[in-house]
């Protein structure tokens, strides 16, 4: 076993992992940053173009900016939270200059809001080199490790290429583990199963807003090239190749599911003007290919679409965040990017890049210097005893033969489905929640592991627990509100103008913050 100590260990190999490691070690603190992935090429920023809610700090334009973006949150952003996120963004992009070439705009001024996924990613490793950081590629965390008094006290997991297990003791953990997506083949997204939120919930932290996650994103059926801005040129056809009747931009995606339930979709994107074409393998370089090596011209020709469910990844929910250090409930555990719920910042609706990016930094930042804090004002001391704590796919009652691929497949069949998940009633949600307690239930009792086979069993695990978080909350909120949409209850309530708050995993509890009448809206 690799046996290390270190101030902070930030788990986790994206955007928000990268700043988070990256502000610990500007705070003088040693860091140990871990992934599933080889930092710098997985996740989703790595294939993407991420922009930024980069707005300069001259008062009309924030009021304005923030305004604006209060307006889509139905009631549940926070301006104080925006303009933070403002701030550090502002402050925190330009740094990367030393290793990332920012592009310039024709009257020559650097423009920081937009950046190139790959190089993106690829910059921040080498600031994070440069700064001492210990990367541990490949080497998957599976657990927490607790303290007596319930702090954390480090993580312990599997290092895929090298075949034994890590253990890492720390000062302050800071949780960047993304979102989930349910292995719904949405590109970048295979490492995101929702591992943080499980390590999290059993340590005692809260979930929050699990209930917007029924986020979609049209793709050519035969790829995982998710990237939206090529279908605003679209047009749709129905099995029969006739031109579909679909809403404007709003609503078009739930338009696109309903016709998907009774038959395959097309399109085209003839609609693309000539000078956007042309630019297109600038702008978006992994969108042509996946055309040209099937000898299609989607100028022209109709290609076979579908929707590709981005869960908790574009959707709002995760790890509840208590303070302005992004600390959960759980001390000296921190929670960012992805992890952490973006309600504060976004509402209850959110969107690809912007305000996703800037919250990814910003509470990267936030996170990793507060951790750093934590870790030196406790000192190296004496070493106390701290016991790992993971169970499910960990630690069986009763360890039994089960396939952890086909436990996931059971739980995504459920998670990304679009008459279950995108058109929400009670009694669809109550039928998936009932297979998923089962399937659950067989998780805790028997799934288990060794070597790679433990990672993927806790990857199973994950997915399960945040499917059945997910649509636990959505039973619980009654109403329609963003991108969460009750088919029974298509208003939005005012008394659900809150935040929903869950606990635990093996029996879900729903609360409404703030709410005295929350027993009657949860029963």
């Amino acid at each position: 076993m690799l046996a290390l100590h270190t101030d902070v260990l930030v788990i986790g190999g994206g955007m928000a992992a990268a700043w988070a490691a990256i502000a610990a070690a500007q705070a003088g603190a040693s860091a140990i940053l871990v992934d599933k992935g080889y930092v710098g090429t997985s996740g989703v920023t790595a294939t993407a173009g991420p922009g930024h809610w980069y707005v300069p700090p001259e008062p009309a334009a924030r009021a304005a900016a923030i305004a604006q973006r209060q307006a889509i949150a139905f009631g549940l952003g926070e301006p104080d939270w925006m303009a933070r996120i403002l701030d550090q963004t502002f402050a925190t992009l330009p740094t990367l200059a030393p290793f990332y070439k920012f592009c310039v705009d024709d009257a020559g001024k650097t423009v920081y809001r937009a950046v190139r996924g790959p190089e993106y990613m690829r910059a921040l490793r080498q600031f994070l080199e440069s700064l001492g950081v210990r990367i541990l590629d490949h080497s998957p965390a599976l657990e927490l490790l607790l303290h007596a008094d319930g702090s954390v006290a480090g993580a312990q997991g599997y290092r895929r290429q090298v075949g034994e297990d890590w253990n890492i003791r720390a000062g302050g953990v800071v949780l960047a583990t993304g979102g989930c997506a349910f292995y719904s083949r949405l590109l970048g997204s295979q490492t995101n199963t929702g591992d943080g939120y499980l390590m999290a919930a059993e340590a005692g932290a809260e979930l929050s807003g699990m209930e917007f996650s029924s986020h979609y994103t049209i793709a050519p059926a035969f790829s995982t090239m998710a990237r939206g801005m090529s279908y605003v040129y679209a047009t749709y056809y129905g099995p029969d190749k006739k031109l579909l009747d679909l809403p404007a931009q709003a609503g078009r995606n739930r338009a696109l599911a309903r016709a998907m339930l009774e038959g395959p979709v097309y399109c085209d994107l003839s609609l693309m003007p000539q000078d956007v074409r042309d630019r297109l393998p600038t702008i978006s370089p992994n969108v042509l290919p996946p055309f040209e090596r099937r000898g299609i011209n989607p100028f022209t020709d109709k290609f076979p679409v579908t929707l590709l469910a981005e869960g908790t990844i574009r959707g709002m929910g995760g790890i509840k965040v208590e303070d302005a250090d992004c600390q959960t409930a759980v001390p000296g555990l921190y929670a960012a990017g992805d992890a952490a719920s973006r309600e504060l910042v976004a509402g209850a609706i959110s969107g690809g890049g912007s305000i996703n990016s800037a919250w990814a930094l910003s509470s990267g930042t936030w996170a990793g210097r507060a951790a750093a804090r934590r870790a030196q004002a406790l000192g190296q001391g004496a070493e106390r005893r701290a016991e790992a704590i993971g169970q499910a796919g960990l630690r069986p009652r009763r360890p039994a033969a089960l396939d952890a691929m086909q436990v996931i497949k059971t739980a995504r069949a459920e998670a990304i489905h679009y008459d279950r998940n995108y058109f929400r009633t009670e009694q669809k949600l109550t039928w998936s929640l009932d297979l998923l307690d089962t399937l659950w239930e067989s998780v805790t009792a028997g799934l288990h592991g060794t070597g790679l086979d433990v990672v993927r069993a806790r990857e199973a695990a994950a997915i399960t627990a945040t499917a059945r978080w997910s649509f636990t909350a959505a039973l619980h909120r009654r109403e329609s509100r963003g991108m969460h949409a009750r088919m029974d209850f298509p208003e939005i309530n005012p008394a659900y103008e809150q935040r929903q708050i869950l606990t635990g995993f093996s029996r879900i509890r729903s609360s409404f913050e703030g709410i005295n009448t929350a027993r009657e809206l949860v029963a």
